[in-house]
């Protein structure tokens, strides 16, 4: 049985952001129902044992709020996070590894090009590497999840490239991994080795290529990048000078927008994930959200839990 626990469904800042007073935020200070931690995914073969797509800087709040991933009773120190697998360099997706720093083994997986990333970075020495081992991943070539001791999981993972960019702080800088090549923005599909269903992530996605298309027909779940609802968003609301193209992200809406381009691919289950506080779709009852759940999407909350 695959498990897959939406930890978080909001970009990065969360929602509301800490510092905003756009429309979204303004609500969600005063709705608890509206507010959403950052994300990641949490993914289980065996509810006992989990792995968790990304970190997020949200990633102790989120672990408070999941059962499943509280330690054993009676254990004085334990986890049953196993791993950690990163699907871009981030901060939204790899700030929450500093959180994870007291002493708990697991594995990082993630891009040569993100392991770089951490390795320049002194601050994440913290994780010392003889107790958290850092594992490069290449792009289409599965790999199975591993637990502690070695045994497997019951998951597999295939890492492809999907249309992107680099961290955003690295913008100007030389990249610590180099510039040529893939490996900044990665989607992920992980499959259940004893029943083959399997689920698509992709947090982030600048557009839907035919490959892309071709990946994710059929699948029964997919978890889709959801930044924002029209690619000028954040320019028209006045909180922002970029595109989500611009930012590595494709829009929901619109003739090239990610609610068309995925229309008619038998998807079984399509969320929304990475959601911009700036997005009106966050917004219960606005016409953006009416628009989506009318073309089979979902926003979900944090802590939704799909099993498949």
């Amino acid at each position: 049985m695959l498990r897959v626990i939406v930890l978080g469904a909001a970009a990065g800042g969360g929602v509301p952001q800490w510092n905003c007073g756009c429309q979204v935020c303004r609500a969600a200070f005063a709705d608890p129902e509206l507010r959403r931690t950052q994300a990641s995914v949490a993914l289980s073969a065996d509810g006992a044992h989990w792995f968790l797509i990304n970190a997020a800087p949200d990633v102790r709040q989120q672990i408070i709020a999941t059962p499943q991933l509280h330690p054993r009773a009676g254990a004085l120190r334990h986890s049953p996070i196993a791993g950690v697998i990163l699907t871009n360099g981030e901060v939204d997706a790899v700030a929450g590894l500093l959180s994870m720093r007291e002493g708990s083994p697991f594995t990082i997986y993630a891009h040569a090009k993100v392991l770089a990333i951490l390795k320049a970075n002194s601050i994440f020495n913290v994780l010392n590497e003889k107790l958290v081992a850092r594992q490069p991943i290449a792009v289409d070539q599965p790999f199975a999840l591993r637990l502690l001791d070695g045994a497997p999981s019951g998951l597999e993972v295939t890492a492809f490239t999907v249309p992107g960019k680099g961290a955003w702080y690295l913008e100007g800088q030389t990249h610590p991994g180099g510039a040529d090549g893939e490996g900044d923005t990665l989607g992920l599909t992980i499959t259940e080795t004893a029943t083959g269903r399997t689920v698509h992530v992709l947090t982030a996605c600048a557009r839907v290529t035919d490959d892309l298309k071709a990946r994710l027909a059929g699948a029964p779940l997919v978890l889709f990048d959801g930044t924002v609802w029209r690619d000028d968003e954040l320019i028209a609301a006045g909180l922002g000078t970029k595109t989500g193209q611009a930012m590595g992200h494709i829009a929901m809406a619109g003739h090239d927008g990610a609610i068309a381009a995925l229309a008619d691919l038998g998807i079984g289950q399509k969320l929304f994930v990475h959601i911009n506080n700036s997005n009106p779709a966050l917004q219960t009852r606005s016409a953006e959200r009416g628009q989506i759940e009318a073309a089979g999407w979902q926003i979900p909350a944090d802590g939704t839990e799909v099993t498949l």
